[in-house]
This record gives structure tokens, C-alpha cells and sequence, in this order.
């Protein structure tokens, strides 16, 4: 039997529960502004993570098609501030 640490273990915890991924996704709506800047995030009606797939929602025509050719940065940005490679895919919607 091995021991863990207090972290390791909550770590371990959330890595393998959907508690872990509800928590990334709260935690890239908050810093969504951060990481898209005010006017982006101004305009987007939703963001949420499905799995490993990132599903950015707008009404607005001339920003989704904007954001279509921003989804490999926004994907860069939104896995370099969790600091895994959680992020596979962006879909604008």
C-alpha cells in the first residue's frame, strides 16, 4: 500500500473524476478575458470544455469568423495557462 500526500491525493482525486474537468472549465471561464481579451469575451455568449474539446458560442457573424482563425492560438493559450495539453479541439459555434 502506498501513501500519498494530502495534494497527491486530491490531485490523483480530480484527475480521475469529472469533478477535475468541471473545475478547468469554471476555471477557463473565469479567466477567459485574460486569455481572449475584453472585446472577444465581451461577445461571447458561452464557453465550455466537453472532454477535451473547447466549445466557444457568439451570435456575432464577423467574430465567429474571426475565432475560426484563432482556434489553434486559443488553444495554445487555453493549455498553456492549465498547463497540460487538456485542450484537442476548438469549435466555434
Amino acid at each position: 500500500m502506498s501513501t500519498y500526500s494530502l495534494a497527491q491525493a486530491l490531485q490523483l482525486y480530480l484527475k480521475e473524476s469529472r469533478v477535475g474537468d468541471q473545475l478547468q472549465a469554471f476555471q477557463i471561464q473565469d479567466a477567459w478575458e485574460t486569455l481572449v481579451g475584453k472585446t472577444i469575451a465581451r461577445y461571447t455568449d458561452s464557453v465550455r470544455l466537453q472532454g477535451d474539446k473547447l466549445f466557444i458560442h457568439t451570435q456575432v457573424g464577423p467574430l465567429r469568423n474571426e475565432l475560426q482563425f484563432q482556434r489553434s492560438t486559443i488553444m495554445q493559450k487555453v493549455n498553456e495557462w492549465l498547463g497540460s495539453p487538456l485542450v484537442r479541439e476548438v469549435i466555434i459555434q
